[in-house]
């Protein structure tokens, strides 16, 4: 892999190339695995092969915090490993799809972080060219979606020259302070 300081002295034409040689080999490396696997911010969905007609009575399944076991019985599993991070256990469920895929869905610990891999011997994903699915400021836990509205908000009055939020709020404060010492003059005062 080439380090940050050879990449940042690439040229654009250099660097294309270069991304492309990675997505090339990252979509290689995915091909191989003995399933697929996408992702959104909550969950992980992994889905793996089984030969037609297989029953569920059939599938040897283990979700567990910190490792993941999909097999047939009798056989070797199909995925067996350490999961890349944490899930939750309670709220990670498989189905058997038309006897032929085992689609397990796991909910991430952590819903605010991609991985880079299902289980931590298989190869890695580039997290950093994950382009995320447009999701609605509705789809969002509380505090999320204030964080985000903040920022919407800021980014707005930045490109009004407008005063972001923490300005306003600073302004809203020395305005309360005035009110409350009328005897101090502020009229020469210089803020930042």
């Amino acid at each position: 892999m080439v380090e940050v300081k050879d990449y940042d002295s690439m040229t654009e034409e250099e660097r294309e190339l270069h991304d492309k040689q990675a997505r090339e080999k990252e979509a290689l490396e995915q091909a191989a695995l003995p399933y697929r696997w996408k992702q959104t911010l909550p969950d992980v969905e992994v889905t793996i092969p089984v030969p037609k007609g297989t029953r569920s009575r059939d599938l040897i399944i283990e979700i567990k915090k910190k490792s993941i076991k999909v097999g047939l019985k009798g056989k070797e599993p199909i995925l067996e490993g350490e999961l890349c991070k944490e899930v939750k256990m309670e709220e990670s469920a498989w189905t058997l799809e038309n006897q032929e895929n085992v689609v397990v869905n796991l909910e991430k610990v952590n819903k605010m972080e991609w991985w880079k891999n299902v289980v931590t011997h298989h190869p890695e994903i580039d997290t950093t060219k994950i382009q995320p699915e447009n999701s609605k400021l509705s789809d969002l836990d509380g505090e999320t979606r204030a964080m985000v509205e903040k920022m919407m908000f800021d980014q707005r009055q930045k490109a009004m020259g407008l005063p972001n939020s923490d300005e306003l709020k600073k302004q809203e404060m020395l305005k309360k302070f005035q009110a409350q010492h009328p005897e101090l003059d502020f009229s020469k005062a210089k803020f930042s």
